[in-house]
């Protein structure tokens, strides 16, 4: 019966010991993962101080890892709540709802916070060079291909696009994967064509028109 005990308890300190290890190693990996982003983003703002850089890319490792956190917290309660969907609909709605408040308050004062530590080092050019490099520079992309495809656009009409694209970006930053961060894009890419359709542009006639263009100048 000894023995027996003896070597549950081993069973279960090995188990212990093998869980603890595979979260050391995938929170090893991460910061690695985190630590080499933060580091290209950094590279293209021609940083000379290597102190400033590395407070820089700890600010930045830092904000990864909160939202990594956040999201994590927030898809455990989800798994929770979707559980109860079976037994208590209502409930189980309820805990939902919560747990997406609660991510969206987190994520709203953590935003302001990363974004007032990153100006403590930052000019506002490099500062819109890391908002970029953050959500895989869409903003500019997408800009640049809106005045492209519509050759006719006001500059009052170009303002609002900008306006509701950097609204987007604000949003994509603090997004937990990239296909949210596209998600946000596609949002507001709706919106913005929904202006410009009100504002009297035929959208489908002026893509076709933009690939004409292109095919031209590619012969």
């Amino acid at each position: 019966m000894e023995l027996r005990n003896y070597l549950i308890i081993l069973f279960f300190v090995l188990t212990f010991q093998s869980f603890g290890q595979i979260k050391e190693e995938k929170d090893a990996a991460y910061t690695k993962t985190i630590i080499s982003r933060a580091d290209k983003i950094i590279a293209p703002l021609g940083i000379a101080d290597q102190i400033k850089a590395e407070k820089l890319r700890d600010i930045i490792v830092q904000q990864y890892r909160n939202l990594n956190e956040i999201y994590s917290e927030r898809d455990n309660k989800l798994k929770v709540a979707k559980g109860l969907k079976d037994t208590n609909k209502t409930l189980a709605e309820e805990q939902i709802r919560n747990a997406e408040n609660e991510v969206n308050a987190r994520l709203y004062i953590l935003h302001f916070d990363y974004i007032s530590k990153l100006m403590m080092y930052l000019t506002p050019e490099q500062l819109e060079q890391v908002k970029d490099a953050m959500t895989y520079s869409i903003l500019p992309v997408t800009y640049k291909a809106y005045q492209d495809e519509v050759l006719s656009l006001t500059d009052e009409q170009k303002l609002q696009i900008k306006v509701w694209l950097i609204e987007a970006r604000e949003h994509a930053m603090d997004a937990g994967s990239s296909d949210e961060k596209h998600k946000w894009f596609g949002k507001y890419k709706g919106r913005i064509n929904n202006y410009l359709s009100k504002e009297g542009y035929d959208l489908k006639k002026e893509g076709e028109e933009w690939q004409k263009r292109i095919k031209a100048t590619t012969k």
